[in-house]
């Protein structure tokens, strides 16, 4: 394994936009494309609620094959309605220069339970509405890049690294 540390970089808030997604519009291709339209590459997705028509989600798991021994299930997939209490993530590229979006969220169901993971693109139609903020990060790039040592794709913070002792 590597070095206990903190990749970073440094840079400053650009763009702060509100955004309002439309029913049957998915979460994260919609963000993506506010993203897109508006220029941002790099940035987090500060906070969305609403409701959604079902939710497919991922949780960690124990996975003995894996480096970590730990690993996204498959997903999973629950009818709606379902409310979005909370959801956050972050806007980065991968290597080859597409946005991406990874996006985690606290959901409820009809019934009152609460679960949350992983948002699975594609998966997660608006119901009524989904509103969300997102900022831009200017100066700092994070690039999705394969950490050998736990045996995954993750965005790497592009510039700085704090050894921890």
């Amino acid at each position: 394994m590597g070095e206990p540390g903190a990749h970073y970089a440094i840079g400053k808030a650009g763009k702060l936009i509100p955004a309002r997604l439309r029913t049957n519009t998915d979460i994260t291709n919609g963000l993506k494309a506010v993203c897109e339209e508006n220029g941002i590459k790099y940035g987090a997705v500060l906070f969305g609620i609403g409701s959604i028509r079902k939710v497919t989600y991922q949780i960690l798991a124990p996975k003995p094959e894996t480096k970590l021994g730990a690993g996204y299930t498959d997903p999973a997939t629950l009818p709606g309605p379902i409310e979005v209490i909370s959801m956050h993530g972050i806007i980065f590229q991968s290597d080859d220069g597409q946005t991406l979006l990874h996006l985690h969220g606290t959901f409820c169901d009809k019934e009152g339970a609460v679960f949350g993971g992983h948002i699975v693109a594609g998966e997660n139609p608006v119901l009524a509405t989904l509103d969300a903020y997102i900022v831009e990060n200017v100066g700092a790039e994070t690039i999705r890049q394969m950490d050998e040592d736990i045996g995954m794709g993750v965005g790497i913070p592009q510039g700085h690294f704090a050894k921890v002792k």
